[in-house]
């Protein structure tokens, strides 16, 4: 393994699932699509950060590290998760939620992800701004302080750029994973699409595939950030997993795509494609996307589709991060889409 000899807890279920979606191929009729499925990770409903998640309590583990401190949305995936393992690892959490999505209803500051903080017994700490990533960086220090003069021994998981992505190094290992199933299957993966948020995600896949030599393309969708943004927090962080892995000049500028055509409205908000890919997914596959990251993905995903960008007989797999619980914190949208789904053949459709 590309990540062998460096520290990790087991966390994550593995290998996850590689499957066919048909009925989506047939219905957009273009590539046959696979969806890569890290929503079944096992830990606390799964998702893309238990993998990032082993290398980072690898590390407070290696340090004498007994309580988890990171920061994250109100319905951050990333937030759950790490309660998760340090639940699992019988160390203590404290986590931050920022503010980040405006006018959302009760559901979302009592539903879904933030259900399950309270319920695996996380202290929660609150930070009124979302897009001030030095300041909530600020505001998790202070905690470590308060953690460290009750005695405590605490570990930032920070996701922040100007700290060591040790979590992509998941990702490393998910495109070895990944590598294999297609050698096993008989498959010839042409494209993956996935979605690019903190960036530790898509740095860690891209530079595992180069590291194995595959020159396959890696679109990296966004949900936060403008494309040309995440296009130099990718880049920066694909050179950063080198240097980790002792591989310097594994990805270049060119290697890093971004495509931010459907992060409007902003972050945690949904436009009308992306409400209709939810649906689509669910109706034709049953499988469930999450609001923020993965419906936006699977948008777009169908929009590259509709626009010819892959050719007929490729094979383009879509990774699935996970994120379900979040659903739990936007009935509106999912009354919207059952709206939909009741409303004859007409409206069935995913968007073009």
């Amino acid at each position: 393994m590309l990540t062998s000899g460096i520290a990790r807890a087991h966390l994550c279920h593995r290998p996850t699932p590689l499957e066919p979606m048909p009925a989506l191929s047939r219905h957009l009729g273009g590539p046959q699509l696979w969806i890569k499925r890290d929503d079944c990770t096992g830990l606390a409903m799964g998702g893309n950060k238990v993998r990032q998640l082993e290398f980072y309590c690898g590390d407070a583990l290696a340090r004498g590290a007994d309580t988890l401190i990171t920061t994250g949305a109100v319905q951050s995936n990333h937030v759950r998760l790490t309660i998760a393992a340090a639940r699992k690892l019988a160390m203590d959490c404290e986590v931050q939620l920022e503010q980040r999505v405006a006018g959302q209803g009760a559901a979302y500051y009592d539903s879904g992800n933030v259900l399950l903080d309270k319920l695996m017994g996380a202290r929660i700490h609150a930070f009124p701004s979302g897009e001030d990533e030095a300041g909530a960086e600020l505001a998790m220090r202070g905690i470590a302080d308060a953690v460290r003069a009750r005695g405590g021994k605490p570990y930032i998981v920070s996701l922040a750029q100007d700290h060591e992505p040790i979590g992509a190094l998941g990702y490393v290992d998910a495109a070895e994973e990944l590598v294999e199933q297609a050698r096993h299957l008989g498959l010839t993966i042409d494209a993956i699409v996935l979605c690019s948020g903190s960036g530790s995600t898509h740095a860690g896949m891209l530079s595992g595939l180069r590291a194995l030599g595959w020159t396959v393309p890696v679109h990296g969708l966004c949900a936060r950030r403008d494309r040309v943004t995440q296009h130099a927090r990718v880049l920066e962080r694909c050179q950063r997993v080198a240097r980790l892995l002792g591989r310097p000049g594994l990805v270049g500028a060119d290697d890093v795509l971004t495509d931010d055509r459907l992060l409007a409205p902003g972050y945690g908000l949904l436009s009308a494609p992306v409400v209709a890919a939810m649906g689509a997914l669910a109706r034709l596959e049953a499988i469930l996307l999450d609001p923020t990251y993965t419906a936006k993905a699977m948008a777009v995903l169908i929009r590259l589709v509709g626009d010819g960008a892959f050719a007929p007989d490729s094979n383009v797999v879509f990774l699935h991060t996970g994120g379900v619980p979040a659903l739990f914190a936007y009935p509106d949208v999912v009354e919207e889409i059952h709206r939909q789904a009741l409303a004859g053949p007409g409206e069935d459709r995913a968007p073009r």
